[in-house]
């Protein structure tokens, strides 16, 4: 039987089988806790430059869904599971997940120890790895790893953003904007039940966002690190000079984004929070969310900048959300649209659209 290997930056292999597509791999090695949703943790931008290592320990018994891609690809470079499941329920048409990473030409490694594998991510942090079926080149590969920027050292919201501004007319009144750094189907999914929708590349301008005549802007989910020289550059500008002319509504890197653009500051978090069972605390109460990020916001470079966090996570005491105490800005760190995960948060979408439609009175 062929053998598959993951290996990681601090020397570390984990020996198992491979499935999906026959391929290597390298990226940053990141968990996600979910028991289900994992073709939406794929197709989801958010994971670009990612090898995913879902918890659960059986992944694919549903097989795969049309309707809950999150993009039109998937994203991770590569996938780490327990077991898949070889015959999935038909009750979705019987896809499984190997041919699926196949036509998306995404290599798998199953039959490892995750547990032992997302122990040593939450005590070392975060690591670079990489999937291979060439067991000589494990020392070769090992050190390169060691020498390998960071997948969040490159634009990574720049590959995943649309390339022109797109209008989408759902009959609604008012028209939103959509900045785009990787936005998963569900946000535009929620927003065009409420608005017509304009979705901009991440570097546009804001007087060009402002000439399209949207009535507030949501900031998208996306990948990378939200103080990237490129993202100061340009997506830091466009929001902050955004920032007293409309609503601003941001969602997990747009959360970030917002918070550097009003001079606060990001750090990179020890492992992250993936997965769709997040407690965070809001208004005196907790709910469950759907959340994956390794970024935060530093609470104390709020001081001072009219920003506050309204919202923290139960279990590190992280920034979940915040609120600007004079404009019509708010943001979640998690995603109120879920996809997968609990809807307890989808009235956000409904805080935004009171936001909108007050600024266009």
């Amino acid at each position: 039987m062929a053998k598959s290997y993951l290996v990681l930056e601090d020397g570390s292999v984990f020996e198992g089988e491979p499935f999906g597509y026959k391929a290597s791999a390298v990226g940053e090695v990141v968990f996600s806790t979910g028991m289900a949703g994992y073709q939406e943790s794929l197709t989801d931008p958010s994971f670009r430059g990612q090898i995913l290592v879902m918890t659960y320990p059986l992944i694919g018994n549903y097989g795969i869904n049309d309707d809950y891609y999150q993009s039109d690809c998937v994203h991770t470079r590569g996938l780490v599971v327990r077991e898949y499941c070889k015959e999935p329920s038909p009750m979705y048409g019987g896809r499984t997940i190997d041919d699926f990473l196949k036509a998306n030409k995404v290599p798998g490694i199953c039959g490892i120890d995750t547990r032992a594998l997302v122990i040593k991510i939450r005590t070392m942090g975060t690591l670079k790895g990489a999937i291979t079926e060439d067991k000589d080149g494990i020392e070769r590969l090992i050190k390169e790893l060691k020498r390998m920027p960071a997948p969040s050292e490159s634009n990574l919201v720049e590959e995943v953003s649309v390339k022109k501004i797109e209008k989408y007319n759902y009959g609604k009144e008012l028209c939103v904007g959509l900045l785009d750094f990787g936005e998963k189907r569900g946000i535009l999914r929620d927003l065009s039940h409420r608005f017509n929708v304009t979705v901009f590349p991440y570097d546009t301008p804001a007087d060009v966002i402002m000439d399209n005549k949207v009535k507030g802007i949501l900031l998208s989910n996306g990948p990378g690190d939200p103080s990237h020289p490129a993202i100061l550059k340009t997506t830091a500008r466009t929001v902050s000079d955004l920032s007293t002319q409309i609503p601003i509504f941001g969602i997990c890197l747009g959360n970030q984004i917002t918070g550097v653009a009003l001079g606060g500051k990001t750090y990179k978090m020890k492992f992250g929070h993936r997965g769709s069972n997040q407690p965070v605390k809001y208004e005196g109460r907790v709910f469950i969310t759907s959340q994956n990020h390794g970024f935060a916001i530093d609470e104390s470079s709020l001081e001072g900048k009219d920003l506050i966090a309204n919202q923290i996570n139960v279990n590190d005491g992280t920034v979940e959300g915040m609120e600007h105490t004079k404009l019509p800005i708010f943001t979640s760190q998690y995603h109120p649209e879920a996809s997968p995960g609990p809807w307890d948060t989808s009235f956000l979408f409904d805080n935004f659209a009171k936001a909108a439609r007050e600024a266009h009175r």
